[in-house]
């Protein structure tokens, strides 16, 4: 995992710091399931991505919706992904979901908030 200076939580940071060797063992995990398969790069960030969205975890959607851009999927794509979630997740949850996507992508594209791409 590269690490991008003001956009990993402190949190995250200070743990890879402080356990050095719990990280390093955590991210060949990860490496190894997602070489496990035949999914490739960017199907595996848009499956994180929406196991982020279904379990509701704010910063996992922040970090995989990074990822998701990185590997070359658009702000739209990213906006469908979490609009499928509708009917498994309800429209409470889907419309946090949106705000969550929303906050980053206002960001990393300059875009107004509410831009249809």
């Amino acid at each position: 995992m590269t690490t991008r200076p003001g956009k990993l939580p402190g949190r995250y940071l200070q743990f890879q710091k402080t356990h050095p060797e719990v990280f390093t063992a955590y991210e060949q995990l990860g490496k190894a399931a997602a070489e496990s398969g035949p999914l490739n790069k960017r199907e595996i960030v848009l499956v994180k991505l929406a196991i982020a969205a279904g379990a509701r975890m704010e910063g996992a959607v922040h970090s995989h919706c990074r990822r998701a851009l990185e590997a070359g999927v658009t702000p739209a794509e990213i906006r469908h992904l979490i609009l499928m979630t509708v009917t498994t997740l309800g429209f409470p949850s889907m419309m946090a979901l949106h705000s969550w996507i929303d906050d980053l992508l206002t960001e990393e594209s300059g875009l107004s908030r509410f831009a249809s791409e």
